[in-house]
C-alpha cells in the first residue's frame, strides 16, 4: 500500500507543472502579440514613408511642371530673354512656393530656355524650356516642354489699325483666327466669324456679328514685324541666288521688276506636282507701264487678239475692218504682262528694247535642258533638289509684280510694294489640305492688286458698243497665299472704274470677285471695293496650312506656344550636354 502511494504523482507536483505550462504559454502569447505589434508598427512606418515619398515626389513634379509655364510666361513677357543660340538661365536654384504661397522646405528650381530642333528659322522658331527641381535629400525631377513662336500665317485676318471709315458688314464671312490691336467694328448689315476673334480693344456692337468660336476683348497687343525682318530675308535669299535688286520706280500698282512662277513637268508623268518642278523667271525693264500692263490698250504691243492661233497686238492692227477697237472686243482678246511669251509668239530673252529676262547664275540641271525649253537658262529652281542652297525665300529690293503658278514653299519679300499683276495660284489646290504648296508675301510697304489691263475691264471705244471688256481669261482674280503688308493690303483705284461690267457669282460688279485663299495681315486695313460697285467683291478663304506649316522664314508674332512635353531621366543629366543633344 505504501508502494502504491509512492508511485502516484503528488498533487503539489501536478499543480506546479500546470502553472509552468501556463507561464510558458503566456510568454509565447506575449511574444507573438509583441511580434505582431512590432510588424504592424514597421508596416505602418513603411507605409508612412512611402506616402511621404510619393507626396514629396508629387510636390517636386508639380513644381517642375509649373516651371515650364513660368518659363514660357517669362519669354513672352520679355523678348530679349530668348537667345539666338545656346541657352539662357531663367532661374538658378530659386526657392519654390506651393499653391498657398508657402515656401517648400529644401526644394529649389533651375529653369533653362533656348533654341532646339531645326534652328535655322526656315520652318519656324522652335525652342525648349527645361525645368529642373531638386531637394536636399537628393531627389530630382526634370521636365522639358518644346515651344514655338506662332507664325503670322496662322491668322486669316490681322490688323494693327482698323480705320474709322471701314468696318465688317454686308454679310462678310471670315474663316479662321482673327486678331486686331484695334476695335472690331461691325455694321448693322452683319458679319459672321467662323474662327476665334481677339482684340486688344473691344467689339463695340457685338450683336451685329455672329461669332461661332466667340470673341475676346482687351487681350495683349501683338506688334507688327519690324522692317529689319526684311533684311534678314535678303540674306537667306542671296544664299539661294534668289535675291534681286530692283527699284521703286513707277506709280502705285506699277513696278519695273516682275516674277513669274512656273511649274514644269520634268519627268513626263503628266503632272507638275513633284518636289523639283517649281521655278521662277525674273523680268526687268525701265518701263513700269510695260511690265505691269498699264499702257494704252489700243496702241499696245501686249494687248490684242488671236488670228488662227497667233497673237496679234492692237499696235499691229489696221485702222479699218478688224481694227484696234474690235481686236479688244474679240472673244479671243487678251492682255499680257511685259515679257510674256505670247506677245512674241514664244520666249524671247530680250523684248525689243522693252526689257529682258534674267539668266539663272547657278548650274542648270540636265533635267531642265532635256525639256528643250527655250527659257531653260532663265529658270530659277525653287527647290532644294535643283538649287541646293535655296532657303525658300525670294527677295526683291524695291517693288515687284508677281503672277503665275506656284509649285513649292516660298516667302516672297520686297522692301517696297508687292503687286499682283495677274492670278497667282498653287499647282495643288489649297482646298485639298495637303499643304504641298504654300506662299507668303511680305511687303515693306503695300500689297496691291493692280488696276491694269488684265485685272480690270478695259474701256474700249470705236464703232459699235462702247463698254468695258475683260482682257483676261476670267473676270475674277485668284490669289493663293498669306499676304503681310507693313502698310496696307488694298486694290489700286478701288473707288473708280467700272461698276457693273464683271460679275461675281452672278451679281454684277466692277471687277468681279477677288478670291484669296490664305490670310491677310496688314498694319492698317485697306479697301478693295465700295458699296457703289467699284473694285471687287471679297471672297476670302482660310488656308489652315499657314498655321501648321507656314511659309519659310515667315515673320512670327513673338508669342511662344506650347509644343510637345517630355519627362527627362535625371541620371547623369547635364544641361549643356542636353541642349547639344536636342539641337542638331
Amino acid at each position: 500500500m505504501n508502494a502504491q502511494i509512492r508511485n502516484r504523482p503528488s498533487a503539489r507536483l501536478r499543480g506546479s507543472d500546470e502553472r509552468g505550462f501556463a507561464l510558458i504559454m503566456t510568454v509565447l502569447a506575449v511574444l507573438i502579440v509583441g511580434s505582431l505589434a512590432a510588424a504592424a508598427t514597421i508596416l505602418g512606418s513603411n507605409h508612412l514613408l512611402v506616402n511621404n515619398y510619393y507626396e514629396r515626389q508629387s510636390e517636386l513634379e508639380t513644381a517642375a511642371d509649373a516651371g515650364l509655364d513660368l518659363g514660357r510666361a517669362m519669354l513672352n513677357g520679355v523678348d530679349s530673354l530668348y537667345p539666338d543660340s545656346g541657352y539662357t538661365v531663367l532661374e538658378a536654384g530659386a526657392p519654390i512656393t506651393d499653391a498657398a504661397g508657402d515656401t517648400i522646405p529644401g526644394a529649389q528650381r533651375w529653369l533653362y530656355a533656348g533654341p532646339s530642333g531645326v534652328t535655322s528659322g526656315q520652318y519656324g522658331v522652335f525652342g525648349s524650356i527645361i525645368s529642373v527641381v531638386g531637394d536636399a535629400g537628393g531627389a530630382r525631377v526634370i521636365r522639358r516642354s518644346q515651344i514655338f513662336q506662332e507664325s503670322f500665317a496662322k491668322y486669316a485676318y490681322f490688323t494693327d489699325i482698323e480705320p474709322a471709315t471701314i468696318s465688317f458688314g454686308g454679310g462678310d464671312q471670315i474663316f479662321g483666327p482673327v486678331h486686331s490691336n484695334s476695335q472690331i467694328k461691325i455694321y448693322s448689315s452683319g458679319a459672321t466669324f467662323h474662327g476665334p476673334v481677339r482684340t486688344a480693344s473691344n467689339v463695340p456692337t457685338p450683336w451685329n456679328g455672329t461669332f461661332h468660336q466667340g470673341y475676346t476683348e482687351y487681350v495683349s497687343p501683338i506688334p507688327m514685324p519690324a522692317t529689319a525682318e526684311l533684311a534678314k530675308l535678303q540674306v537667306q535669299a542671296a544664299i539661294g541666288n534668289t535675291a534681286f535688286v530692283g527699284n521703286s520706280n513707277g506709280g502705285s500698282g506699277e513696278a519695273t521688276t516682275r516674277i513669274e512662277f512656273i511649274a514644269i513637268d520634268l519627268n513626263g508623268d503628266g503632272d507638275r506636282n513633284d518636289d523639283n518642278e517649281g521655278f521662277i523667271r525674273v523680268y526687268q525693264s525701265n518701263d513700269a507701264d510695260w511690265v505691269t500692263a498699264t499702257g494704252n490698250e489700243e496702241y499696245s504691243d501686249q494687248c490684242g487678239d488671236y488670228h488662227s492661233g497667233v497673237f496679234m497686238s492692237t499696235k499691229d492692227h489696221g485702222t479699218s475692218g478688224h481694227n484696234r477697237q474690235y481686236a479688244l472686243k474679240s472673244s479671243t482678246s487678251r492682255c499680257y504682262l511685259g515679257g510674256h511669251d505670247s506677245i512674241a509668239g514664244g520666249f524671247r530673252a530680250t523684248t525689243d528694247g522693252y526689257g529682258q529676262w534674267l539668266a539663272y547664275p547657278g548650274t542648270v540641271s540636265s533635267l531642265v535642258t532635256a525639256t528643250g525649253r527655250a527659257d531653260a537658262n532663265y529658270l530659277f529652281p525653287i527647290s532644294r533638289a535643283l538649287n541646293p542652297n535655296f532657303k525658300g525665300v525670294i527677295h526683291v529690293t524695291g517693288k515687284v509684280v508677281v503672277s503665275g503658278e506656284l509649285r513649292g514653299r516660298v516667302t516672297v519679300a520686297a522692301t517696297d510694294d508687292i503687286i499682283f499683276g495677274d492670278d497667282l495660284t498653287y499647282v495643288t489646290d489649297p482646298g485639298a489640305g495637303t499643304c504641298v504648296d504654300i506662299a507668303g508675301y511680305f511687303a515693306g510697304d503695300d500689297v496691291i492688286v493692280a488696276d491694269n489691263d488684265i485685272n480690270a475691264p478695259a474701256w474700249v471705244g470705236g464703232s459699235g458698243p462702247d463698254n468695258h471688256y475683260t482682257l483676261d481669261d476670267t473676270s475674277d482674280e485668284f490669289i493663293h497665299g498669306t499676304v503681310l503688308a507693313l502698310s496696307n493690303f488694298t486694290v489700286q483705284n478701288y473707288s473708280t472704274g467700272s461698276t457693273n461690267d464683271e460679275s461675281c457669282e452672278g451679281n454684277t460688279w466692277g471687277r468681279g470677285c477677288l478670291y484669296l485663299t490664305g490670310g491677310i495681315i496688314q498694319n492698317a486695313r485697306g479697301a478693295v471695293g465700295t458699296g457703289a460697285g467699284t473694285g471687287y467683291v471679297k471672297r476670302y478663304s482660310y488656308d489652315q496650312c499657314g498655321a501648321t506649316q507656314p511659309p519659310p522664314y515667315f515673320p512670327t508674332t513673338g508669342v511662344f506656344a506650347k509644343g510637345q512635353y517630355y519627362q527627362v531621366d535625371p541620371a547623369g543629366f547635364n544641361i549643356s550636354d542636353y541642349f547639344d543633344l536636342i539641337t542638331p
